[in-house]
């Protein structure tokens, strides 16, 4: 597949006279989404991918202002976007990945940008700044103007492949890469338009669980999936896409129309080069882990909303997407046995389905946080060891605990991190720990749920360790369990 994406990739090239805008749907790297859907694509198959056309391409990296001026997170690693935009460079450059420089789409003259844009300059990446069009994706006429497209700068480009990318959803590529195309005619510079999107997989059908999963990855955004009325009319063949894309379709095809005279593509799925949809060798896997993640994201949708960041209209959504994928929110397993646990224990608890569906739980303690005890119980079950037996010595634990109290006025129990830290030290004399320690590579694609929202220190930690983690949003936590009483 690699290899005929490239091939793919090259052959658009040569249709567009040698220059090519490619948009980057999703994520370059630690695509985890993708990986957890299908099993097999590794986090970071995309760069791989451009790897092998690294003389060829250069980088535009789109941002857009109200994310930097919010401060909008990736959740998934637990940064901001600009940091993120930041560690991007430095990967990028680090693989030889050529930076071309950032756009700040929709741009807003407020302080938090001209910070931002003072930190990109210190590291030589130049700053362009785009603007909202009025009237956009319809007003072709304002679009194809001085005032409208006419405004935004222009990235000077040196190479046959341009990669545009973004940090997130949402940011603006392809009203970058159509900015380009415009500015590019004016200069009498002929360039072309492709799209290089995971999701939603065109070739598989509308409601197949790996594309309820996209809309389930995206419901902040609004995003559905579609069936392509300009590919089904024009060459009598259903593909999946989405809204945002068949919304601007009409806009791509006018100003390749009013730029060369004609479009080269027929549909929104005619811009795509992505060839995913055909490494699936095992249908009924995707399916499974698709449906998992449907779940999983809900869990996040009623956090979010718990939190304040959206209103419960996005919990709504994800129902209807539970509906539509035939899962429920307590086919979690981890879940049920989480507050199970919870409500015998009358504290914090966390719940860890291992490979083979076994179940491991861990509760708050005096000495560990309740993701602490969960996952050192479960290093416990993978190495065989008896559960009555203590891996960290009150040697170890207790100059800990006595320096987080004593020093920074925190309560005196280790965290995940730290609890973690503690079990190394001791390795070094407890064969046991050591045994235990060992096992943390079996962790990675472990379900989790913790009946609290956890601090973003531990999140991060389960993040790091593959483990997929949800959390009970404190408004929610007895919903299953009065659901199942009513029942009974």
């Amino acid at each position: 597949v690699k290899t005929g994406e490239i091939e793919m990739i090259m052959k658009r090239i040569g249709e567009f006279g040698g220059k090519l805008y490619l948009e980057l749907g999703g994520k370059l790297f630690d695509d985890y989404h993708a990986s957890r859907v299908l099993p097999g694509f590794k986090p970071d198959s995309k760069v791989t991918m451009l790897l092998g056309l690294k003389d060829k391409c250069e980088i535009i990296i789109v941002v857009n202002s109200e994310d930097i001026i919010k401060r909008k997170m990736r959740n998934d690693i637990g940064i901001t976007y600009d940091v993120e935009v930041e560690r991007l460079i430095l990967i990028y450059r680090s693989l030889g990945l050529a930076v071309s420089g950032v756009v700040l789409s929709f741009y807003t003259d407020d302080p938090n940008i001209k910070v931002f844009i003072k930190r990109l300059k210190a590291i030589k990446v130049p700053v362009y700044k785009h603007y909202k069009i009025e009237g956009y994706p319809k007003d072709l006429p304002k679009i194809l103007s001085k005032d409208g497209l006419g405004k935004n700068e222009y990235v000077e480009t040196h190479r046959k492949l341009v990669i545009v990318t973004a940090p997130g959803p949402g940011s603006g590529k392809m009203a970058t890469c159509l900015s380009q195309l415009y500015h590019a005619h004016l200069r009498g510079k002929k360039a072309g338009y492709a799209k290089y999107e995971t999701f939603p997989i065109w070739n598989l059908p509308l409601k197949h669980p790996v594309n309820i999963a996209y809309e389930a990855a995206t419901l902040e955004l609004n995003d559905g999936n579609m069936i392509d009325p300009f590919h089904l009319e024009h060459y009598d063949q259903t593909a999946t896409n989405y809204n945002r894309d068949i919304a601007s379709f009409p806009l791509l095809k006018a100003i390749f129309e009013q730029l060369y005279g004609r479009s080269p593509y027929y549909s929104p799925t005619d811009m795509g080069v992505n060839m995913i949809g055909f490494a699936i060798t095992n249908d009924r896997i995707c399916k499974a882990e698709a449906k998992k993640e449907i779940v999983r994201r809900y869990y996040g949708a009623l956090r979010d909303v718990f939190l304040g960041k959206y209103d419960d209209s996005i919990v709504t959504k994800a129902e209807y997407l539970m509906h539509d994928a035939e899962v429920k929110a307590d086919d979690r397993v981890c879940v049920k046995a989480c507050l199970d646990k919870q409500l015998k224990s009358k504290t914090h608890t966390v719940a860890i389905e291992l490979k083979r569906g076994v179940i491991v739980t861990g509760k708050k303690s005096k000495d560990l946080t309740a993701s602490a005890a969960a996952i050192i119980n479960a290093l416990k079950t993978l190495g065989n060891i008896k559960d009555d037996i203590y891996l960290m010595s009150p040697y170890v634990l207790d100059p800990i605990k006595k320096m987080k109290h004593d020093s920074f006025g925190y309560r005196g129990r280790l965290n995940l991190s730290e609890a973690l830290i503690a079990l190394a030290i001791q390795s070094l004399t407890n064969p046991l720990a050591a045994i235990a320690l060992k096992q943390l590579p079996l962790l990675r694609g472990a379900q989790a749920h913790a009946s609290c929202i956890l601090m973003q220190a531990e999140q991060q930690v389960f993040t790091k360790l593959g483990i997929n983690i949800t959390e009970q949003a404190c408004s929610y936590i007895s919903t299953l369990r009065i659901e199942k009483e009513k029942e009974d």
